[in-house]
């Protein structure tokens, strides 16, 4: 996907309101969680941050995945949570405080351990010659922007203005939906002659990553003696991925600037959507029972 109007100018933009979105729904206190009750986020996190990253460098290799969608994979698994997981999390009427928190973190920790995995994926799977480095200080510093800002100033307005604020939550959280959705789509549209290959190729190991993740956030929850909401937020958060940021990444000129990686972010997103659906109607049932 070369540099174009979607890459340039959509795609950062899109970034810069979920990410704003984001900011809009925290405060402090949502920081001050993981000394407060530091199991549930501390679990959450090192799911996120190393467990599920983990399981796709295993994925990609037992599956003999083409090394540029192995890289992609790990990509993805690397993009944690974002205001999708937050509003499937609200839906699914679980614990949408653990779930806050546990993105702000996890955003923050990010900027330093995104780079490392994708650099570790890239000299593992991608053959001499091919293999992309991402400039650790360069994307440090593009996430800082792309990340750290739009919610410094999220959280500023709702110190702010907070009446304002909290009447933006919603409808900016259906639009950072809307916005996902959007970028998903413009990916696919573009590698449209491509796609069922893709599917074929990417399909099992994006719908195995995400399905095992669900399932490893949820049996580490009840490890940890997590039970009803709080189950629902960790299965949620360590399973459904910042799509849009793995989108970004790979597609950036300045960073992996690789239409093809960012396929399985694309795919795993759209898989998202239907387990996000799913734990949607798990809470409600067990909201109504």
């Amino acid at each position: 996907m070369e540099a174009n109007i979607f890459t340039q100018v959509f795609l950062p933009v899109a970034l810069a309101v979920i990410m704003l979105g984001m900011g809009l729904s925290l405060k402090p206190v949502h920081f001050k969680q993981l000394l407060q009750t530091p199991k549930p986020v501390l679990t959450g996190l090192a799911m996120q941050i190393i467990a599920i990253p983990a399981l796709a460098f295993l994925l990609a290799y037992l599956l003999q995945l083409p090394p540029e969608l192995a890289v992609g994979l790990v990509l993805i698994a690397a993009c944690p949570g974002g205001p999708t997981s937050n509003l499937i999390a609200h839906l699914a009427h679980a614990d949408t405080a653990l779930s806050i928190s546990l993105t702000a973190i996890s955003s923050l920790v990010v900027i330093i351990s995104l780079p490392l995995l994708v650099n570790l994926a890239s000299l593992l799977f991608l053959g001499e010659g091919q293999y992309v480095a991402l400039s650790v200080p360069r994307t440090v510093l593009q996430l800082l922007v792309i990340i750290l800002l739009p919610v410094s100033l999220g959280m500023w307005l709702k110190a702010r203005w907070p009446e304002f604020s909290r009447s933006c939550q919603q409808p900016v959280k259906w639009l950072s939906s809307f916005f996902l959705v959007a970028v998903v789509a413009g990916v696919l549209l573009h590698e449209l002659d491509r796609l069922l290959g893709f599917f074929l190729a990417i399909g099992i190991a994006a719908l195995l990553l995400n399905l095992l993740s669900m399932l490893a956030g949820y049996l580490a929850a009840r490890s940890i003696g997590c039970r009803g909401p709080q189950t629902r937020s960790l299965t949620i958060e360590v399973g459904i991925q910042n799509g849009t940021l793995g989108i970004a990444i790979a597609t950036s000129p300045m960073l992996l600037n690789n239409s093809t990686m960012a396929i399985p972010s694309a795919i795993y997103s759209l898989i998202m959507f239907a387990s996000g659906a799913a734990m949607i109607v798990w809470g409600y049932r067990k909201k109504q029972a």
